[in-house]
C-alpha cells in the first residue's frame, strides 16, 4: 500500500535530498532508524517492512546492491522482540511491484510471540521482562539494574550494526547519488511533505500505550484500555489507512484492480506466515519434551571456567533462537543459562546481558527469521542470497559481543 500510493516514492526523494551526499547514507539512516524503531515497537517483522519500505528503494536508488540492502535491514531488523497475547507481523510495502500490509501469527502466551534484535536489548523488551522474572533471575537481577546495563549493551550491538554497514560502502565502493539525481530539498519537501504523516500513523499506537500516553490513557479507561492496543496490529493498520488516504489517486479504482493488487501481494504472506506459526508450535514442542531441565543438567555439568561457559551457552542460545523467537528462546532456555552462566562466576547483571545479547541473533537467523522474507521481498531478491552475509555479519559476532560482556571486556554497569 506504501509503495502503490506513492508514499515511498515522495519520502525517498526528501531522504535524498537531505542525505544523497553522503556515502552509504541510506544504510546508515536504516540502521539508526531501526533501532529507534526497535526500542518502542518490538517487532522484527514490523521493523523490516516499517523501515525496510522505506529504506530498501532509497538503497536501490544510492547504488546499493539489492542483495546487501536486503542483509543490513534484515540484520537491523531484528530490532525487535515483544511477547504478549500475540506474535503479529506487520508487512508493508514493496520495492517492485505492489506493497502490502498484514498480520500473521497468533500466539496465547507470553512465551511464544516476538522478534529478535536491538529490540530483544533496548528496553523495554518482553523478552528482558520474561527472563527478570523468573525464579533463577528474580533474586540476582533488579529491574533497575538490568535496563541501565541493557542500554550499555543496546549501544555495543548497534556499534557493530554501523561498523557493518561503513564496512559494507567501502567493500561494494557504494557511491553516493550523482549530484544531478539529487532532488533539492525545498522542492521535494513541498512535493512530498504529506507522506511525512505516515509517521503519525507509528506515533499514535506508540503515544498512547507507552510513557505519559499510556498513564494518561489507563488514568482515563483504565488499564485495560491501553492493553487493548496491541501496537503490532494498529501499527500496519494505520499505515495502510494513512498511505491509502495520502495516496488515494494512485490507489487502484475498480474491483478487479483491487483484487489484482491483492493477488500480486498475497504470495509473500506464506513464507512469514509458515515462519511464525512453526516458530510457535517449535517453542511448545521444546516446552514439553522438557528440554530446559536437560540442558541445565547437561551444561552444569561441565564446571568450565568463564570464558568456556559464556561460549557454550551463547552457542545453545544461538542454537535454540534460530527456529524460534528471542521470547521464546528465553522462555525455554534463560533460566538454565543464566544458572549455568552465575555458578562459572559470571557477574548476574553481565549474564542477563549476555544472554539477551546471544538470543537477539534470532532476527538474522536464517532460515527462520520471517524479516529476512520481508525485506528480501521489498528487494526483490532470493532469501537464501543473504543467509551467509547475515550469519557471518549479524549472527556470530554478537556470539562474542555477548561472551564479552559477561566477561566484562566491553564495560557495561552493574
Amino acid at each position: 500500500m506504501l509503495h502503490r500510493a506513492g508514499v515511498i516514492h515522495r519520502q525517498v526523494d526528501i531522504l535524498s535530498s537531505v542525505l544523497g551526499r553522503v556515502r552509504g547514507g541510506a544504510g546508515y539512516v536504516a540502521t539508526v532508524g531501526s533501532a529507534a524503531f526497535g526500542s518502542v515497537a518490538h517487532s522484527g517483522s514490523a521493523n523490516a517492512a516499517t523501515i525496510g519500505a522505506v529504506a530498501i528503494p532509497w538503497m536501490s536508488r544510492s547504488n546499493w546492491e539489492p542483495r546487501i540492502a536486503a542483509t543490513v535491514v534484515a540484520g537491523n531488523a531484528g530490532n525487535a522482540g515483544n511477547a504478549g497475547n500475540a506474535g503479529n507481523a506487520g508487512n508493508a510495502g514493496n520495492a517492485g511491484n505492489a506493497g502490502n500490509a498484514g498480520n500473521a501469527g497468533n500466539a496465547g502466551n507470553a512465551g511464544n510471540a516476538g522478534n529478535a534484535g536491538n529490540g530483544t536489548i533496548i528496553p523495554p523488551s518482553a523478552s528482558s521482562f520474561v527472563l527478570i522474572g523468573s525464579a533463577a533471575v528474580a533474586p540476582l537481577v533488579s529491574v533497575d539494574q538490568l535496563l541501565m546495563a541493557m542500554f550499555a549493551t543496546a549501544g555495543w550491538c548497534a556499534a557493530w550494526r554501523l561498523l557493518c554497514v561503513t564496512y559494507f560502502v567501502r567493500r561494494y565502493k557504494i557511491a553516493p547519488v550523482p549530484a544531478d539525481e539529487i532532488p533539492g530539498f525545498l522542492s521535494s519537501l513541498r512535493r512530498g511533505w504529506t507522506s511525512l504523516l505516515v509517521f503519525v500513523a507509528i506515533a499514535v499506537p506508540i503515544v498512547l500505550t507507552f510513557g505519559a500516553g499510556g498513564a494518561a490513557l489507563a488514568s482515563a479507561l483504565g488499564e485495560s484500555a491501553v492493553d487493548a492496543i496491541d501496537i503490532l496490529v494498529w501499527i500496519p493498520v494505520l499505515l495502510g489507512l494513512v498511505s491509502a488516504t495520502v495516496g488515494r489517486r494512485q490507489l487502484p479504482r475498480s474491483r478487479r484492480a483491487w483484487a489484482e493488487l491483492m493477488e500480486e501481494s498475497a504470495p509473500r504472506f506464506k513464507d512469514i506466515g509458515a515462519t511464525l506459526v512453526f516458530a510457535f508450535a517449535g517453542g511448545a514442542v521444546l516446552a514439553a519434551l522438557g528440554l530446559s531441565e536437560q540442558l541445565g543438567g547437561l551444561l552444569n555439568g561441565l564446571c568450565a571456567p568463564p570464558l568456556i561457559a559464556a561460549l557454550i551457552v551463547g552457542v545453545v542460545v544461538v542454537l535454540v533462537a534460530g527456529p524460534l523467537s528471542s521470547t521464546a528462546t528465553i522462555a525455554t532456555v534463560g533460566r538454565v543459562a543464566f544458572s549455568v552462566l552465575v555458578t562459572a562466576g559470571v557477574h548476574p547483571v553481565l549474564a542477563a546481558c549476555a544472554i539477551l545479547t546471544f538470543a537477539s541473533t534470532e532476527g538474522a537467523s536464517p532460515p527462520g527469521a520471517s524479516a529476512i522474507y520481508i525485506s528480501t521481498s521489498l528487494a526483490q531478491v532470493n532469501p537464501v542470497r543473504t543467509f551467509v552475509p547475515l550469519i557471518v555479519f549479524y549472527v556470530v559476532p554478537f556470539l562474542f559481543i555477548g561472551t564479552a560482556i559477561a566477561l566484562g571486556v566491553l564495560p557495561v554497569p552493574h
